[in-house]
C-alpha cells in the first residue's frame, strides 16, 4: 500500500479515519488547526478531542463556478456532527436538489486527492450519505 499523508493536520488516518480539534479547555469551543488563543473567550490552553464521524447537513451550496481547474458541480456544506460544526464537501452524492437535503444523515468519508512522483497519497475528506 502506498504512504498516505493526510491533506490537514486535523483528518487523523488509519483504520478508524476520523477529524480531530482543539477544545478550550476554560469553555469547550472547538477549532480546527491552530489556535494561540480562543476565539470565544481568550484562554489559551486546548486539548485534542476527536469528532464525530456521523453528522447532519445543516447548511449546503451547490457551486456552480470555480477556479479553474476545480470540476464542478461540487456540493459545500456545513456539517454538525453532534455539536461540531464541520465545513466540508459532500461527495458520493449527485450535487443536485433532488438528493442532498437539509437534515440529510452523512458520515465521515476519505478519498485520495493527489499522488506525487514518489507514489505518496494525500488524502481530503469530505461527508457522504448515510444510504438506507
Amino acid at each position: 500500500m502506498a504512504e498516505q499523508i493526510p491533506l490537514v493536520n486535523y483528518l487523523e488516518l488509519g483504520e478508524d479515519p476520523h477529524l480531530t480539534a482543539s477544545e478550550c479547555t476554560a469553555c469547550g469551543a472547538r477549532f480546527f488547526d491552530r489556535r494561540n488563543a480562543c476565539a470565544s473567550c481568550g484562554r489559551t490552553e486546548f486539548t485534542k478531542v476527536a469528532i464525530s464521524n456521523k453528522g447532519e447537513v445543516r447548511a449546503f451550496t451547490i457551486v456552480a463556478f470555480a477556479a479553474p481547474g476545480v470540476p464542478v458541480p461540487y456540493v459545500a456544506a456545513l456539517v454538525d456532527c453532534e455539536g461540531t460544526s464541520v465545513r466540508a464537501n459532500l461527495i458520493n452524492v449527485e450535487p443536485d436538489p433532488d438528493h442532498v437535503t437539509l437534515g440529510m444523515p452523512v458520515r465521515l468519508a476519505t478519498q485520495v486527492i493527489g499522488t506525487d512522483d514518489n507514489g505518496t497519497e494525500a488524502v481530503g475528506f469530505g461527508f457522504e450519505p448515510m444510504g438506507g
